[in-house]
């Protein structure tokens, strides 16, 4: 199941991260991306279905932390093509519009409060109740959706984790729109240099100085921290929350652009000492 699931995440942000290099109309790119992820799913059913899990563990470990990437990934995208084709027009508008939307995020979060403590503290005390089919508990105050749902290829919880990631992304997408809004009119940095590492890199490094607290003594918006970093450095970070929970996700080499610097400084502190 592993591989089958990493080797499908990994075309399925390939072929998303082209279409958005090769599109311009955010609309149409926002609905092949979902047309993507939407076989994608699909996909990932039929393979389910038919060869099942191994045992209860792997089960668990595909509702509670793959599926739910994936399908955060749709509603996510679903959401922004919602919000942007329901945009109003005028500064003023779009900021209340906006905020609206945060508001709505809040209160899921409020409504949701002691299954975000549940996940984000890695609890697996309910992980039998919770992610594996079949064995909903009625006590757990479930969605009514559940009931309408492919009880085959869901569980009572898996959607809720879908959302929990996708409403993280979706919050950075509206705060940078609010963002964008109040630098209107302000001068932008000069670019004097050009990164050509990969975004992935520079992703990591904005992350690892965000939380070694080294601007403003630590009161930096990382926001603002990665938009200082796409004027100084021309470079697109494109939606960088996204990427950083990617590299959560990762296995192994979560650090691995920190790890090369390390190696490369020590490396030349050597030659340069004769060692």
């Amino acid at each position: 199941m592993d591989k089958f699931y990493n080797d499908t995440l990994y075309k399925l942000d390939t072929a998303i991260n082209e279409l958005e290099i090769e599109v311009d109309c955010p609309t149409q790119r926002v609905e092949a991306i979902i047309h993507l992820i939407v076989n994608c799913l699909s996909e990932i059913r039929e393979y389910v279905l038919k060869r099942g899990f191994k045992n209860v563990n792997e089960e668990i470990r595909f509702f509670k932390h793959q599926k739910p990437v994936i399908f955060s990934k749709l509603i996510y995208y679903n959401s922004i093509y919602k919000i942007e084709t329901k945009k109003p027009y005028g500064s003023k508008p779009i900021r209340k519009y906006l905020n609206r939307e945060l508001k709505k995020l809040k209160r899921y979060f409020d409504n949701n409060l002691d299954f975000y403590k549940y996940y984000r503290t890695n609890n697996a005390s309910l992980d039998e109740k919770l992610f594996v089919r079949g064995n909903h508990d009625i006590k757990l105050c479930l969605d009514t959706g559940y009931f309408q749902s492919d009880l085959t290829f869901s569980t009572s919880h898996d959607y809720k984790v879908a959302k929990i990631i996708a409403n993280d992304l979706i919050q950075v997408y509206i705060e940078d729109q609010l963002y964008n809004k109040d630098q209107e009119g302000k001068p932008k940095a000069s670019k004097k240099l050009n990164w050509t590492g990969s975004k992935v890199a520079i992703i990591e490094l904005i992350y690892s100085l965000h939380y070694q607290g080294v601007f403003e003594n630590g009161n930096a918006d990382i926001r603002l921290i990665a938009k200082y970093f796409e004027d100084a450095f021309n470079v697109n970070l494109g939606n960088f929350y996204q990427t950083y929970l990617e590299l959560r996700n990762r296995k192994m080499n979560q650090t691995k652009f920190l790890d090369t610097l390390r190696e490369t400084l020590i490396k030349k502190m050597d030659e340069q000492d004769g060692i």
